[in-house]
């Protein structure tokens, strides 16, 4: 699939994304918009994935650690052919499991539960190292938020990762400096991520999480022994001019009229 196809795809996911969140009226449609450009390259480009054998054991792995931007997820496994959209209509009602974070197996293609975060980097270390163990060609994907490296399980985990040399783990920090209350450099400053992973042991880059060729590139960067660290340098809100770097639209779903302008900006995009 070419860089192209990967734009409109994305372009896609993120009107799907704005619909079902206005249906529903729920929250972080900001923090699901910037991590579109990196499901769609990981889903459609570079993971070993097969929504018709879901439990190959040598299947590359995603993990969503920053669990509240789920419906991204959600509407990329169904673009990706998991299961078709219309079990999407149950998300966010009463007695439903596709709730506002990640719940293992409530649908195909979720493989873990997520969403206290500084969790998900744990987990993903230790389905890395069982992979290595068992001699699996099997890659480890964790996407985690900047804010979310505020947490010392995210440390502690990758120099465990460092440690055991674990190449086969890839975490993707979504590096959009915003938290739920506020700009991350005013609350605990961020900078430097890429630098702080490299001096944990890491093979760090930055690189900018919507531009699909050097997402791309970093994926299919050259491999060494260590973990691989991608720090994405999104926008929070990515696509909807008045929800850019907009921290109100991490709680916010969008009105009648905020729905109407976020379609027509996305619709022309495509």
């Amino acid at each position: 699939m070419t860089a192209t196809e990967l734009k409109r795809i994305a372009s896609k996911i993120r009107i799907n994304i704005l619909n079902l969140i206005y249906k529903t009226k729920s929250s972080h449609i900001g923090s699901c918009f910037c991590i579109v450009d990196i499901l769609a390259v990981l889903y459609f480009k570079i993971m070993n994935i097969n929504p018709q054998n879901i439990k190959d054991e040598n299947r590359d792995i995603f993990i969503l650690s920053k669990g509240h931007a789920v419906v991204a997820l959600y509407i990329v496994l169904a673009e990706a052919g998991f299961y078709d959209f219309s079990v999407l209509d149950k998300y966010a009602t009463d007695g439903s499991k596709l709730a506002g974070h990640v719940i293992k197996n409530s649908l195909p293609g979720i493989e873990v539960s997520s969403g206290s975060l500084g969790h998900g980097l744990s987990m993903a270390v230790g389905m890395a190292l069982a992979a290595k163990l068992d001699n699996k060609s099997r890659k480890i994907f964790c996407l985690m938020g900047d804010g979310e490296c505020n947490e010392g399980s995210v440390w502690e985990a990758t120099m465990f990762a460092a440690q055991h040399k674990l190449s086969n783990l890839y975490i993707i920090v979504d590096y959009n400096n915003q938290q739920g209350m506020g700009e991350a450099d005013k609350i605990i400053s961020q900078n430097n991520l890429a630098e702080r992973f490299r001096s944990f042991g890491c093979n760090s880059i930055d690189v900018d999480g919507h531009d699909i060729g050097a997402l791309l590139g970093a994926f299919g960067g050259k491999v060494d022994t260590r973990p691989v660290v991608i720090a994405a340098k999104t926008i929070k809100g990515k696509g909807v001019s008045f929800m850019e770097n907009n921290v109100d639209f991490h709680y916010k779903s969008p009105t009648d009229e905020q729905h109407a302008l976020a379609l027509k900006e996305l619709t022309e995009s495509v």
